[in-house]
């Protein structure tokens, strides 16, 4: 296994623009999503800043935060 590296550092003299840091996907109960594997579903549980617990219709799903693949609606 490889140790995950960490974040490149900005530099004050680069000509380019320091990255963005975007803030953490937040869902609630209730919720309407759409995920790119999965489709349409409402969030039905949450654990604080782990997962989200998703019904897709056809099965209930646990996706795992930062959620890069589920979006609100």
């Amino acid at each position: 296994m490889t140790k995950p590296s960490a974040p490149k550092r900005h530099l004050p003299t680069s000509p380019f623009k320091a990255p963005v840091a975007l803030p953490p996907k937040e869902f609630a109960v209730g919720d309407k999503v759409t995920h790119d594997m999965y489709g349409l579903g409402r969030v039905v549980g949450i654990e604080d800043g782990i997962a989200a617990v998703v019904d897709f219709g056809s099965a209930q799903r646990r996706i795992v935060s930062p959620y890069n693949k589920m979006s609100k609606l």
